[in-house]
């Protein structure tokens, strides 16, 4: 069985297409099949024999069954001709109908002998009628109800109320108590229609107030030609807001939509904006190229387009009784305020979603390591902004790993198991450490960036360290001169605490000159050593395991002595010490805080470092 493809739409028929996708592994499924009346497709013949047309979507309808996790939901959006039958082809498969909701629209199609059709019929089925995703307490899903936009009426359910799926009859007189959650309550007060025999209205935007979200009679405009909204290259397109609803209501943030008819990709495109990964399949190649560019120009958390139905998440407020003309004020007042907050909102949903898709990438590729491993490791680095990438995350690489960082800074990564610990020793870095110092200070010196995790963030100045390390010490790899970096960056701070034990001499016990250094002479052991130019410009302070391999590696090539190019004599002070795997670094940060030699990190003395 196939890996299931993410975040992308598969080219093909989707009967063939679920039949290759692991079974129990989608989350939440949205089709708007073809209605089969003659509708003109790229390359779909919408006219079939009616038994021929039931017979597919029995298939098709079974193959979302099966893709389906056991707590799965399948939501169907069908016209009039076939509405009853492909309910029932539903449940024989072994749907379980929860809601029949009517999706009521402006423009609808004008018949000449019958009525004008303005609606299409949405069936939400589950897999299992005791469990399943209905997020009905989230706040974004929930809507203010009429007690609170209209009655002020303080025994309102502060959460506000669900959709429903009500018709939209007013009735000529209201006769005792009207029910909602929080119980009962009389409508006395609410001044009734200047016309009291009007029960229905020819425009129902007219009375959109009475379309509400939590009934299931959805008033939504259709997508029209002339809509910002209108993708343009497809006829049948739903509108984002109606299907952002599904999808909050029905699935939690990086789970798995499907649409085995991608069409217009306005499903996916949704999915993508709200932060949960994806899937399509489509039989038009012209489809295809097209709805993925469109999901190229979205990001998660970009706002749906259509104009939101009120969210409980951004509520207005009022405080007690008031008349009706104060609560008219109140009305108007609170507008520009909930303008304000809802632009807040939807900044913070897009960070949220953000991050959220961010610990998502990091899940699935960081291969049981850390965060530090995730971004300094240039494999592991490319799969995790890859993933971002397709997951159709705002910014870019820098921006990626920087995030995750934050994440891991802040602890949200906790949750997620890092088996695999990197095994690199202070005696594996030993030969390349000062190249990894070196190359790290110097960037900081240079302005080019403020701290060790804006380099390594930034795949630019990540690169720059790795050529500049590898110049000074070549022949090791990329990965290895950063994690020695974070090494020194996590040891520093002991490091310097420890150095204030130690004392250094008042003449080191040796000094050599550079140009008639003899390899041969020097310790086969370790120690520390200074680096000076002239008479007292201090340049490098270091220690290491083996003094002899480590000044053949700063002196014996001209090119990794490069460095060191002064201008003036330059004189090596040698201090013999021991040097522990245990306590590294204490001999540098001593050196480093008592003559301050300028290449070396701040950190090792008593500055720390921005991060």
């Amino acid at each position: 069985m196939a890996q299931l493809p993410l975040n992308t739409i598969v080219p093909g028929d989707c009967i063939a297409g679920m039949a290759a996708l692991p079974e129990g592994s989608v989350d939440l499924a949205f089709a708007d099949p073809p209605f089969n009346i003659g509708y003109d497709y790229d390359v779909y013949e919408d006219k079939r024999a009616r038994e021929e047309y039931l017979d597919w979507s029995r298939k098709w309808i079974a193959g979302v069954h099966r893709v389906l996790r056991p707590d799965g939901t399948f939501w169907l959006a069908i016209g009039d001709e076939y509405a009853a039958e492909l309910k029932l082809i539903s449940q024989e498969v072994g749907f379980h109908c929860r809601s029949w909701v009517i999706w009521y629209y402006t423009f609808g199609v004008n018949c000449a002998q019958k009525f004008s059709r303005s609606h299409a019929h949405l069936f939400y089925f589950v897999k299992d009628p005791q469990q399943f995703t209905f997020r009905s307490d989230e706040l974004e899903n929930r809507i203010p109800s009429a007690r609170q936009l209209v009655y002020n009426d303080r025994r309102a359910n502060p959460k506000g109320r669900l959709p429903d799926d009500t018709w939209i009859i007013r009735p000529q007189e209201v006769a005792g108590d009207l029910m909602d959650d929080a119980g009962v309550w009389s409508p006395s007060d609410v001044t009734p229609p200047a016309d009291e025999e009007q029960t229905w209205t020819l425009r129902p935007q007219d009375l959109a107030e009475r379309f509400q979200a939590d009934e299931d009679t959805w008033y939504f405009p259709r997508v029209a030609g002339t809509f910002k909204e209108r993708a343009g290259f497809h006829g049948c397109q739903m509108p984002e807001q109606l299907l952002g609803r599904i999808i909050r209501l029905c699935s939690h943030e990086g789970e798995t939509v499907l649409d085995p008819f991608s069409g217009s990709a306005t499903t996916l495109v949704v999915a993508r904006k709200l932060g949960r990964r994806y899937l399509g399949f489509e039989l038009s190649d012209e489809y295809v190229k097209h709805g993925l560019s469109r999901l190229e120009s979205v990001c998660v958390g970009d706002r749906l387009q259509g104009a939101p139905e009120p969210k409980m998440s951004a509520p207005e407020t009022f405080q007690g009784k008031t008349s009706r003309s104060q609560h008219r004020t109140n009305i108007d007042t609170a507008a520009a305020g909930k303008a304000a907050g809802l632009e807040s909102r939807f900044e913070q949903a897009q960070l949220e979603l953000t991050l959220s898709g961010i610990a998502a990438a990091f899940e699935l590729t960081h291969a049981g390591y850390s965060a530090d491993r995730v971004v300094v490791d240039p494999d592991l680095n490319d799969q995790f902004t890859e993933t971002c990438r397709r997951f159709g995350l705002v910014g870019d690489p820098s921006t990626w790993n920087s995030l995750l960082f934050r994440l891991r800074k802040a602890g949200k990564l906790a949750a997620l198991e890092t088996s695999r610990k990197t095994e690199v020793s202070w005696a594996d870095c030993d030969p390349f450490l000062f190249a990894s110092e070196l190359a790290w200070q110097s960037l900081l010196s240079e302005n080019r960036a403020t701290s060790l995790d804006e380099i390594f963030c930034h795949p630019e100045l990540a690169r720059e360290f790795d050529e500049r390390a590898a110049q000074l010490a070549p022949g090791f790899t990329p990965f290895e001169y950063r994690w020695a970096a974070l090494k020194l960056r996590k040891q520093a701070k002991l490091a310097r605490t420890r150095s204030h034990v130690l004392t250094v001499p008042k003449k080191l016990l040796q000094s050599v000159d550079p140009e008639k250094l003899s390899i041969d002479d020097l310790p086969d052991s370790s120690g520390a050593y200074l680096v000076t130019s002239g008479r007292s410009d201090r340049l490098y302070a270091g220690e290491t395991l083996n003094l002899r391999d480590r000044l053949s590696r700063h002196f014996a090539d001209e090119k990794t002595a490069s460095w060191l190019k002064t201008g003036k004599p330059l004189s090596v002070q040698l201090l013999s010490c021991a040097v522990s795997e245990a306590s590294p670094l204490a001999w540098q940060a001593c050196l480093v805080r008592t003559y301050r030699p300028r290449l070396n990190l701040r950190e090792l003395s008593d500055v720390e470092e921005t991060r």
